[in-house]
C-alpha cells in the first residue's frame, strides 16, 4: 500500500486548500476532481499531485480513485442523496484497502434532533464509525470564504451583503485552518487521532456588522450588512431546489437563534497556530471585494 492520500472535492473551497497544504508537506496527493480540466488550478505544483476523475454517482470511478491509497479526506457533494452516496463511498474505501478516512462534516452534527443537514451528516458519521476504518471527523463552523463564494458580487456592486441572521453572531472559520487541521491528522500516525470528532471554529463569534467592518477596512471602502427576513431570503433562493432552500434557511435559522456562536480552541491545539481572524481573512482576500469598476 502506498502512502498516497486521496482528497475528494479537490477543487472545492476546502479541498483545494488541503491539496496545497499536503503538497507543501511533501505528501503524494491524489486529487479527486469531477473534471480533469478543473484540476488545472494545481498546475503550478511541480510534483506530488495526481489528478483522478471521480463521480460519487459512478461507483466505478470511486474504485479507481480509491485503489492504491492509504488515507482519504472525504468531502461529499451537497446533494439530496448525499447520505446514500457517502455510505457507498465509505464501503468502497474499505473494500479497496483504505486504512484511514477523515470526513468533513459540520458543526452541530451531533445535536439531537438537530436540523436536516445535521441529521444527514450524523447519519454518515455513524456509518463511518461502524466501518472498521480508522477515522476522524471534522465539524467546522460556517466558512469565512462564503463571503467570497456567495456574497462578493453584492459587496463589489452594492457595497453590502444580505443575510437573514439579525444581530446573531457566528464563529466563522477560515478554510485554511480546516485544511491545516486535516493535514495534521492525515500526516500523523494513523492511530493518533482515531475515533475523534473535532468541532472547529474561528477565534471569535462575529455579527454581520463586524464582518462588514472588517471587509470594509480591508478594501478601503465601507461595506454594509443588511438583515433580511426569511421570506426575502427564500425568494432570493428561488432558483435552487426546494430541499436545498429549506436546508439552508434552517441553517440560517439556528445561527440566528445563537447556536453558531460557540468557539473552540481546537485549531490551536491540533496545529500549534491560532486560527485566522476575520481581519486576516479580509486582508488576504481583499481583491475579491474591491468595488466593481
Amino acid at each position: 500500500m502506498s502512502h498516497t492520500i486521496l482528497v475528494t472535492g479537490a477543487t472545492g473551497t476546502v479541498g483545494s486548500e488541503l491539496v496545497l497544504a499536503l503538497a507543501n508537506r511533501g505528501v503524494t496527493v491524489r486529487a479527486g476532481v469531477h473534471s480533469i480540466i478543473k484540476g488545472d488550478r494545481f498546475s503550478h505544483i511541480t510534483s506530488g499531485v495526481q489528478l483522478v476523475e471521480m463521480d460519487f454517482h459512478k461507483p466505478e470511478t470511486l474504485h479507481v480513485a480509491l485503489t492504491g491509497v492509504e488515507r482519504v479526506f472525504m468531502i461529499t457533494p451537497f446533494t439530496d442523496d448525499q447520505v446514500a452516496i457517502s455510505k457507498q463511498f465509505i464501503d468502497i474505501a474499505r473494500q479497496t484497502g483504505v486504512r484511514q478516512l477523515v470526513r468533513l462534516s459540520a458543526a452541530g452534527a451531533e445535536a439531537e434532533p438537530g436540523i436536516q443537514l445535521g441529521r444527514w451528516h450524523r447519519d454518515i458519521e455513524k456509518h463511518l464509525e461502524q466501518s472498521g476504518l480508522a477515522y476522524s471527523i471534522l465539524r467546522p463552523s460556517s466558512f469565512m470564504q462564503n463571503f467570497v463564494e456567495q456574497y462578493s458580487e453584492s459587496i463589489r456592486h452594492e457595497s453590502k451583503f444580505y443575510l437573514p441572521l439579525g444581530e446573531a453572531k457566528v464563529a466563522y472559520i477560515d478554510v485554511r485552518d480546516i485544511a491545516a487541521v486535516a493535514a495534521t491528522i492525515l500526516t500523523a500516525d494513523i492511530n493518533q487521532y482515531n475515533g475523534q470528532a473535532y468541532t472547529l471554529t474561528g477565534p471569535a463569534a462575529l455579527s454581520g456588522q463586524e464582518v462588514a467592518q472588517a471587509i470594509g477596512q480591508a478594501r478601503g471602502q465601507a461595506v454594509g450588512y443588511v438583515d433580511v427576513p426569511e421570506v426575502a431570503a427564500r425568494q432570493a433562493m428561488a432558483q435552487l431546489p426546494a430541499w436545498m432552500t429549506d436546508a439552508l434557511l434552517e441553517l440560517h435559522a439556528i445561527s440566528k437563534a445563537g447556536y453558531a456562536a460557540d468557539t473552540t480552541p481546537t485549531v490551536q491545539e491540533l496545529t500549534g497556530h491560532a486560527p485566522h481572524t476575520i481581519e486576516q481573512f479580509a486582508h488576504d482576500y481583499q481583491r475579491h471585494f474591491q468595488p466593481a469598476s
